[in-house]
């Protein structure tokens, strides 16, 4: 255990100095070896049969997979379906230099070999329906040739996918991101009208729509000086490799860092780097606010916006919903987000995991919650090609609110799923995290995940044992929870490695469940007070029976806590412990007297009691004395509770009465659900749901706002953090049925992931070594590719007319531009 530990020591050591030490935040996003390609193939004016940017075409050589593709993998190492048009591409760059010949035939072999599989039976993206037969006509057009097309049957048309898309969208239209920005596998319309197109929708910065591959084709088109000047600075900006994307926003970058730490379960060993990132990051919105800037209405800055929002709000920065809901007071915003639901699918997500975080009154959120849902709805209700790791993510979010869910399996899912290093959206399905950050990362993750579950088994197997010896496995009455009470708390509390505090609340939560049971069922009226008297007096020399039992495990466990902090803190908290338990068996005793008496209290009187006999703030107060800093001694008493501590008593209550309100009608027993029915006799059971659930979510709102937020709760930082996660265990347990109680399937499935099954995190990349480049030689044929394009794209429509014409010369570029067989003209 020690040297996983200590592994685990360096590894962090490592990433600390490769990923926050004055790293260019570039280097987190891997390169697009189709783009990348693109700008390789771009002769150079001075000397047409050089290329102009020789380090492109050296990387793209460089770069070839051992499978023999090109292009980023996913989180597991695996090829994914932008390899397809990527590896065509660095094919048709190394063809038309004349270089890297085996390379070339290993890239066709792989496509030939390859495609049918990864392309799978779903609907093809339409970037993909695009780019890849424009990609096949290309390579064709340079003299290879691809056998798979045959092999592809009439459910796989993708040409005739691609002739759909050509005759029904405008060059820029509604559609995002627009035609135009694919110019690169697009036949070109003549002189004027290009020329018109790129005046209109080139960049201040000389880029069309800030794509390298489009831009890169715009200038071998038109030979634009800005076109130029934009890729000249994206190559010395980045020599090893281009981005999808230019420029990136940095910020974004970080803050992706940052959620992937979240999201992998590191963040407790970065946490000044990301306070660090955040703090910039807030700085950047209340300078940008202060200003009154705009945002520009694109995929990527709401993506931004969003994550910004939901990552800013868990660290307890002040941030405001209109950060991120600007869409909301843009109807036509809105409007093209629903006509592009598919291409927004993963920034929705972003903006549905932001309103997870919705504090009382904030209206905006609640609009954009409705938003995002509608339109995840409808994305999960058709094809989604390479994104269906994305509709499962979508599916998980819409069928599990994030406050049931637990950390410690979150960070699993996380850490198993391919799609694990994509960071958001471009033209081309996702910016990911470089193959060598996330290797690092991947492999930090599964380490900590499993020297976790390595100690997760060694404390479980100690509390069952503790559970033998004091006899409360076979007590014949109470509910055996042992496994169920240790899984919950140690997937969703955040302790150190060697915390005993899991321990603690293990042992309280399995006596609170033994107790509860005697009270509810099997224990007298007189047993029951007879315990109350003990407990009282902390004296049980005259119990017998299950009333000594009960009561020896507590004083054994209010000892050793009180033994643990005394030794810890300096400080005896004894009658503290000692109180808080004989208020909690006092409300146990309260409710056994009515249910038996069939009184009918009031709901202010039952809340009264039922907030303290669901024992949350039993389980969460006597460790928060252990935490750094420490709750005063004083808050354990019962009339010392933070608003905070009793909004959860409050919140676990209800969540507990919702899910068992059947339970209790069938043994007498009543709870704010039957209260309500009792109270108002016009209701149904479903008003009488509604209404509690409506009581829930209020509650819920101002639980998260006195946590997250400073000067709502006295109660330090960490404190407040562990009584949001045992809201989380409790919701988990109770937010759709009562799985506490019943032996779920799900649940044993989820405690085998979380403490026994063995993570599957896929291959480990190997690291490509360079290779020397050839010499650019061949004659002037192969040096200069003619970009036409075969009987495949032939477009008909009222938007779009395909004619040919002769090859046109232009003054001092005959040589570089080719033009094509086809034009293309908006009518």
């Amino acid at each position: 255990m020690e040297l996983s530990l200590s592994s685990i020591q360096v590894l962090v050591k490592e990433i600390k100095e490769e990923m926050f030490l004055n790293i260019d935040p570039y280097s987190f996003v891997s390169p697009s070896a189709y783009d990348t390609a693109w700008l390789a193939m771009v002769p150079d004016p001075q000397e047409p049969g050089q290329p102009m940017f020789k380090g492109c075409l050296e990387w793209v050589l460089n770069n070839q997979r051992e499978e023999g593709f090109w292009g980023e993998c996913d989180g597991h190492g695996m090829p994914t379906i932008e390899s397809l048009p990527a590896t065509l591409a660095c094919v048709v760059a190394l063809k038309k230099w004349t270089v890297g010949t085996k390379e070339v035939q290993r890239g066709l072999e792989f496509v030939d070999e390859n495609t049918e599989k990864l392309l799978g039976d779903d609907h093809f993206p339409r970037w993909f329906a695009i780019i890849f037969p424009g990609m096949i006509d290309l390579v064709r057009e340079v003299g290879l040739e691809l056998a798979f097309p045959k092999q592809l049957g009439p459910s796989m048309d993708i040409f005739g996918e691609r002739q759909s898309i050509l005759e029904r969208e405008e060059l820029v239209g509604e559609q995002y991101p627009p035609l135009l920005s694919y110019l690169e596998v697009l036949t070109p319309a003549d002189d004027n009208l290009i020329k018109e197109s790129l005046t209109k929708h080139l960049s201040l910065d000389g880029s069309l729509f800030h794509s390298p591959a489009a831009t890169a084709r715009a200038f071998m088109a038109t030979g634009e000086r800005e076109c130029l000047a934009y890729l000249q600075t994206l190559a010395q900006r980045c020599p090893n490799g281009v981005p999808p994307t230019y420029p990136m926003d940095e910020d974004l970058i970080q803050l992706c860092m940052v959620n992937q730490l979240q999201r992998l379960g590191l963040a407790d060993h970065f946490t000044q780097e990301i306070d660090h990132i955040l703090a910039h990051i807030q700085r950047s919105y209340h300078n940008q606010e202060s200003k009154g800037g705009s945002r520009s209405a694109s995929a990527t800055q709401l993506h931004k916006d969003s994550l910004a929002f939901w990552l800013l709000r868990m660290h307890g920065y002040t941030v405001s919903p209109r950060s991120f809901c600007w869409f909301l007071n843009d109807e036509k915003v809105q409007d093209h987000m629903e006509k592009n639901f598919e291409f927004f699918s993963s920034v929705m997500l972003n903006v549905h995991r932001a309103t997870d975080l919705m504090f009382p009154g904030e209206y905006e959120l609640e609009k954009a919650r409705s938003f995002s849902r509608k339109l995840l709805e409808k994305y999960v209700s058709v094809g989604n090609g390479e994104r269906s790791f994305l509709k499962t993510m979508i599916k998980h979010e819409l069928s599990v609110p994030w406050i049931a869910r637990l950390d410690h399996l979150e960070h699993r899912m996380w850490v198993e799923d391919k799609d694990m290093n994509a960071l958001w959206a471009g033209k081309t399905s996702f910016h990911r995290l470089s193959s060598f950050r996330n290797e690092k990362l991947k492999k930090l993750a599964a380490k900590d995940y499993e020297f976790r579950q390595s100690i997760y088994r060694t404390e479980l197997e100690a509390l069952t044992r503790w559970s033998r010896k004091w006899g409360l496995v076979n007590l014949g009455f109470a509910r055996e929870k042992t496994t169920y009470c240790y899984f919950a708390i140690a997937a969703c509390i955040s302790l150190p490695y060697n915390s005993a505090l899991r321990m603690m609340v293990a042992k309280s939560a399995i006596l609170i469940t033994i107790a509860d049971d005697f009270f509810d069922s099997h224990g007298s009226l007189h047993d029951l007070n007879t315990l109350i008297s003990a407990i009282q007096r902390w004296d049980g020399k005259s119990l017998n029976g299950h009333c000594k039992t009960i009561f020896d495990v507590l004083d054994d466990l209010v000892k050793e806590i009180a033994a643990k902090h005394l030794h810890s803190q300096g400080s005896d908290i004894t009658n503290h412990l000692q109180h808080l338990w004989y208020e909690t068996f006092v409300s146990w005793l309260v409710e056994a007297q009515w249910s038996r008496s069939q009184c009918v209290p009031s709901m202010e009187e039952y809340l009264a009691i039922g907030m303290t006999s669901i024992a949350a703030h039993t389980l969460v107060l006597p460790i928060s004395c252990f935490l750094t800093p420490s709750i005063p001694n004083h808050t354990l008493q019962p009339n010392q509770h933070e608003t905070l501590t009793k909004l959860l008593m409050l919140i676990t209550r209800l969540l507990n009465d919702i899910q068992s309100y059947q339970k209790e009608e069938e043994q007498g027993k009543l709870n704010t659900v039957l209260l309500y029915l009792k109270e108002n006799p016009e209701a149904d059971i479903e008003d009488s749901i509604a209404y509690v659930k409506g009581m829930l979510e209020t509650k819920k709102k101002e639980l998260l706002q006195h946590t997250f937020i400073d000067g709502f709760s006295d109660l330090p930082k960490h404190c407040k953090q562990l009584h949001l996660s045992c809201l989380k265990v409790f919701a988990m347990f109770f937010h759709s049925s009562n799985r506490y109680d019943k032996e779920d399937t799900e649940m044993l499935k989820d405690i085998q992931q979380a403490i026994y099954s063995p993570l599957h995190v896929g291959r480990t990349l190997k690291v490509l070594t360079k290779k020397p480049v050839a010499s650019y030689s061949g004659s002037k044929e192969h040096r200069i590719i003619n970009y036409e394009f075969g009987q495949h794209s032939k477009y008909h429509s009222r938007r779009v007319i395909a004619r040919p014409f002769s090859p046109i010369s232009r003054r001092g570029c005959n040589i570089l531009f080719m033009q094509p067989k086809f034009r293309l003209s908006l009518v």
